[in-house]
This record gives C-alpha cells, sequence and structure tokens, in this order.
C-alpha cells in the first residue's frame, strides 16, 4: 500500500473503543474549549464578512452553522473552523520544527458527524484522528522552515477525521486524503509580515476543501495515491523523506496538546504568565514601567518577537497584535488580563499600549532554546521609572502539558468567552452536552451551537 493508504485504513478502523479514558477527557476537554473561542469569536469582522458570503451564495441545509442557520457540510465546515479559529485563543501542538492548532479539525469533524447522523462516540474517535494525524505529521515532517504554514500537514489531518466520522472505507479515504493532501498547500506568507485577516482564515479554508474532498470521493472521484511518496510529492517538493508506520499509530496525541490560558499566540503563554504574577505581587501599574526585557526561545522570537518572520512593533489590528510579544506583554502590564478585550481597534490604537510596546525588548536565548519544546521557558525582567526591577522565569504554565488545565477552568473560560452571546442555561446546557458526549448525538449538539446567538444574545 502506499502510505496515504496506510494512512487511510488506519482512520476509518479507529473506534472510541480504541482511547484511552485519559484521551477521551482530553478530547473533551478542548472540544469544549473550542466551543468557547467559537461562540466568543461570533461577532468578529471577518466572521461577519464570511457570513454575509455563505447567505450570498446559500448551500442544502445539511449541517449547522454555530449561532444560526444550516448550510452544505463543507461551508459549515469553514464558517464554524473560522469561528474556533478567530481570537486565536484554541488549544496548541508544540514539535521541535512545528506549531499547530488541532482543534482547527473540529468544524470539518462535526459536519461529517451531523450530516452522517453519528453519535458522539463516533465524533471523538474522528477528531482523535485528526488530531493524531496532524501531530505526527507535523513532529516528523515539519514545513515552516521551507516556507509552508502548519495547515499543509492540517489538510491529511482533517480530511482523515472527516472519512472517519462519514464512515468510510479505506479505499474511498484514501482518495479522498489524496485529492485534500494533494490540492492545498499553504505558504507560511500566511503568518509573516503584516498579517492579514487570513491569518485566521486559512486553516478553516482548508477544513472546508478537504471535506469537500473527501465528498468527492465518497461519490467516487479517485486521487493521486502517492501523494507522500511520489514524483513531486509532498515528500519531494514540500517536506523531505520521511517515515510513519500507521500500522502502528494510537489516538493519544491529544494528551501532548495544550490549551491557552490567555488569548495570545501559544508561545507567548508562560512569560504573559509571568509578567501577570509580577504585577499582581508588586501591584505596579503601566505607567510606572520604564522597560519590559524577555528573554525567550528561538521559536518564540522568530515568529512572534520580531525575528524572521516580520517586524513586531508596527501594530495596527488584531492579527498583527495577537501576534506580537510587545503588545502582548504591553497590554497585559497595562491592563492586567489579556482577553478579546484587549484586541478591539480602540483598544490597540491607544497612545499608553502603542508607547510600551516600544520600550518591550526580546531577545533569544539558546540555553532556553534547548528546553523548548519539553519546556516553554522564559525569562523576565520589569524595569520601573522607580529604579526597582522585577524578575521571573518561568518553564511552563497552567495550561501546558507539564502543568494541565482541569476540566473547572476550561469551563470557567467557556462560560467567560460565551457569556456574551448566551445565556446561563444555554452554557449550561453545552458544557453538559460536551461532557456526555458518549450519550448523546452529534445533532443533539448542533441543535444546541444553532441556537446560541439567538435569544440568547445580550
Amino acid at each position: 500500500m502506499t502510505m496515504v493508504e496506510q494512512l487511510a485504513a488506519f482512520a476509518v478502523r479507529a473506534s472510541h473503543e480504541d482511547l484511552s479514558a485519559a484521551a477521551r477527557e482530553q478530547l473533551k476537554l478542548r472540544v469544549l474549549d473550542a466551543l468557547g473561542c467559537a461562540i466568543g469569536a461570533l461577532d468578529g469582522t471577518p466572521l461577519r464578512a464570511l457570513r454575509g458570503h455563505l447567505e450570498a451564495f446559500g448551500g442544502r441545509p445539511l449541517a449547522s452553522l454555530i449561532g444560526g442557520g444550516r448550510t452544505a457540510p463543507d461551508r459549515a465546515a469553514l464558517y464554524n473552523g473560522a469561528l474556533v479559529r478567530y481570537l486565536d485563543f484554541n488549544d496548541s501542538f508544540l514539535a521541535p520544527g512545528e506549531t499547530c492548532h488541532p482543534s482547527d479539525n473540529l468544524s470539518a469533524v462535526l459536519a461529517a458527524a451531523e450530516y452522517a447522523d453519528a453519535g458522539g462516540r463516533d465524533l471523538l474517535a474522528a477528531l482523535a484522528v485528526a488530531y493524531q494525524v496532524q501531530c505526527r505529521l507535523s513532529e516528523v515532517a515539519p514545513v515552516r522552515a521551507r516556507g509552508f504554514d502548519h495547515v499543509t500537514q492540517g489538510t491529511y489531518a482533517a480530511a482523515a477525521g472527516v472519512a472517519r466520522a462519514l464512515g468510510l472505507d479505506a479505499a474511498r479515504a484514501a482518495h479522498g486524503i489524496a485529492i485534500s493532501g494533494t490540492a492545498f498547500n499553504a505558504l507560511r506568507v500566511t503568518r509573516t509580515g503584516r498579517l492579514s485577516h487570513w491569518k485566521g482564515l486559512a486553516y478553516p479554508n482548508a477544513a472546508f476543501g478537504a471535506t469537500h474532498a473527501v465528498f468527492l470521493a465518497m461519490h467516487g472521484i479517485t486521487g493521486p495515491l502517492e501523494v507522500f511518496e511520489g514524483t513531486k510529492g509532498f515528500m519531494d517538493a514540500i517536506a523531505g523523506r520521511f517515515s510513519l508506520d500507521w500500522s502502528r499509530e494510537d489516538l493519544e496525541a491529544v494528551r501532548r496538546t495544550i490549551v491557552k490560558k490567555y488569548n495570545a499566540e501559544i508561545h507567548a503563554q508562560s512569560a504573559l504568565e509571568g509578567l501577570l504574577e509580577l504585577r499582581a505581587a508588586a501591584g505596579f501599574r503601566g505607567e510606572e514601567i520604564e522597560r519590559i526585557e524577555l528573554d525567550t526561545f528561538d521559536v518564540a522570537f522568530h515568529i512572534i518577537g520580531g525575528g524572521a518572520e516580520g517586524d513586531k512593533y508596527e501594530v495596527r489590528t488584531k492579527e498583527e497584535a495577537d501576534h506580537s510579544l510587545p503588545y502582548m506583554l504591553a497590554v497585559a502590564a497595562l491592563d492586567g488580563a489579556l482577553g478579546p478585550e484587549q484586541y478591539t481597534p480602540e483598544r490597540i490604537e491607544r497612545q499608553d499600549v502603542q508607547a510600551l510596546l516600544r520600550r518591550v525588548v526580546v531577545r533569544p536565548d539558546d540555553a532556553l532554546s534547548r528546553r523548548f519544546p519539553a519546556e516553554m521557558p522564559a525569562r523576565l525582567r520589569v524595569v520601573l521609572r522607580d529604579g526597582r526591577v522585577l524578575s521571573v522565569e518561568k518553564r511552563d504554565y497552567e495550561g501546558f502539558h507539564t502543568r494541565p488545565m482541569p476540566w473547572a477552568r476550561v469551563v470557567a473560560k467557556f462560560e467567560r468567552l460565551a457569556a456574551p452571546f448566551t445565556d446561563a442555561g444555554q452554557r449550561r446546557a453545552v458544557a453538559e452536552a460536551v461532557a456526555g458526549l458518549e450519550g448523546i448525538t452529534v445533532r443533539e449538539l448542533t441543535r444546541l451551537l444553532e441556537a446560541v446567538g439567538q435569544e440568547g444574545r445580550r
């Protein structure tokens, strides 16, 4: 068999029983976390534009949209995926050469599972497949250094999860995964330089494409089965040679993913926790700060600190702000928090944060770099105008795999994000449905999600 046929065989044979109890709980935790991010994004500017696009073009009402309405499954994957991704608050996976957000796959798997009238157990199995594929390809076949985005591996992950959710046989699943992997190879310029709305829409677009590709395969369309190892395939053209034996893979990768504590790019989490701990202990105010100095690992420096992926001191938009260490540290120091409120245009443009972010110094440190990704190290100094110097060093944060976030904290995060668009009863119903996914159908969950943002909106 070709590698994509081996991958397809792995995907279609996966079952809920293959998941450990810990993996099941971690999957449900991440589903609730992603849904909180999605509901909290309902008023996002690009989401309103995308909603208008879907309403203008239509689609058979076969899958639910979070916040109301129904459309074709591939378009539901696009829109719901954009909701999950827009705040940049959903989970992450760290590999030495790649970082990804595996819950980006939820929208595609959810749409396919709803279409298939699947149960919650099948939804969890299909989502576990997508997590496993994306995390393992990120580990063995990173593409960032070659100019491609982590969306590239995600096209295989989303397609594999959709194939499992639809209950396809291995042959059709292989063709669907092959079509998706061939067609959607995203450039890293998505996340470099002047960032645009596409930063939050690139993966949802891949989820749309992967869902569409697998439905094509379900109807008999074939794809290039040598997509990985063939001439001009993924290995030849993009990733280089690697090996991965899908017959030996389990469904436990979700347990190595991490949850965000702050509404910030993942590599900033430890530094932000350290800064806010210093602020709480010392009680300083933003106007007392002379400068902030951060020593960090090289990946953080290059992606969000002003290194290889562009200047981070010119911050004009939400997309630039949540990928700028200077902005995130400055606004957290001023406001004592970092949530969606810190990314409104009015907050970004204010002089206090624009002045302070230019007094944030970010430096890469070789010793810290060697500790990543087993740790997320940060060494922070806050120099105050009265001469005091406050410092802290972090190795992780609450939400990292060494300090996992408990269910109660994720529920609190979900409540906080969903509150502007739901009432207490709606939030409780969604949380209880996710906690008891094994005992419900996917359509029971999607009916709840379709209702949010309607009667419950304040």
